[in-house]
């Protein structure tokens, strides 16, 4: 028996909060993790991007704010919004059970979302959304400059999610599994020079840094719909999907993404923190 995977699971479950709560007000960012303590890196990534943001404008998590809030950035993780919640790139799931917010929720305070298809069904919902789109791992070479490098090695990779993982061998050469340190994972994709993923993080963090990418679906174990908000808010539509490895490399990459670094950068919540 796992307990440490049966508490986490339950938790969750329940709705509650597991993570340490600081004992004065202060933000917390919800973001996914799976159940087994291991690291799913694109879902980390929220962690990583919205410290470096925090950085740009000289505050941490840690901070005292004015008033305690959660923060939802990157994943599909809206199914978990509760109200009051603040909004910042994430989006909804698609997937049975996931493809909604919960019926409780009436009230968020939304800056961004990952793509059009979330906004809109939270426009159905009655909430306000700007249209400012955008995945915030799609800021990785803005928020760290000069800190990784295209080194191109091999002709392509492929990044598997997590329901595609028991496919491959997660040593085996071209393979990129997504579990594992965030750092090590980006260094990875940037060794290809085209990448092909089930993973969306895969996919995004290969786009962001100008590497070819294009999805692959190897299973029905998650809904299209993630992936078409992503490729939609970053104006690409009616873009084809390749069903296998091989199919995808002659394919080739989907076009480059059509995305304002500025814009969404300029929606990040840093009032949260600021104290003016």
């Amino acid at each position: 028996m796992n307990f440490r995977h049966d508490f986490r699971k339950l938790i969750r479950k329940l709705g509650y909060d597991y993570s340490y709560r600081l004992p004065y007000p202060h933000v917390e960012l919800f973001y996914w993790e799976p159940d087994d303590g291991t690291i799913n890196f694109g879902d980390f990534l929220s962690a990583v991007v919205v410290d470096q943001c925090l950085r740009q404008f000289g505050y941490t998590r840690a901070d005292e704010a004015a008033r305690s809030a959660r923060m939802l950035s990157i994943g599909s993780i809206l199914h978990y919004a509760r109200n009051g919640d603040v909004i910042w790139g994430s989006g909804l799931n698609g997937r049975a059970g996931q493809e909604d917010l919960h019926p409780s929720v009436n009230h968020l305070d939304v800056r961004s979302v990952r793509g059009p298809r979330t906004r809109e069904i939270l426009r159905r919902r009655g909430l306000s959304v700007p249209d400012v789109f955008g995945d915030p791992a799609l800021l990785m070479p803005h928020l760290f400059p000069g800190r990784f490098q295209l080194r191109p090695k091999t002709p392509w990779a492929f990044v598997p999610n997590l329901h595609d993982i028991r496919m491959f061998d997660p040593n085996a050469a071209n393979i990129i599994s997504p579990l594992g340190s965030w750092n090590r994972r980006i260094e990875a994709i940037l060794e290809a020079e085209f990448v092909l993923a089930s993973s969306l993080h895969g996919i995004i963090i290969a786009e962001a840094y100008g590497i070819p990418a294009r999805y692959v679906r190897l299973s029905n174990a998650e809904a299209e719909f993630k992936y078409r908000d992503y490729y939609e808010g970053t104006g690409r539509f009616a873009v084809e999907f390749a069903s296998s490895i091989e199919q995808g490399k002659e394919m080739g990459g989907v076009a480059r993404p059509d995305f304002n670094h500025q814009t969404l950068i300029d929606s990040f919540p840093v009032d949260l923190w600021s104290r003016s």
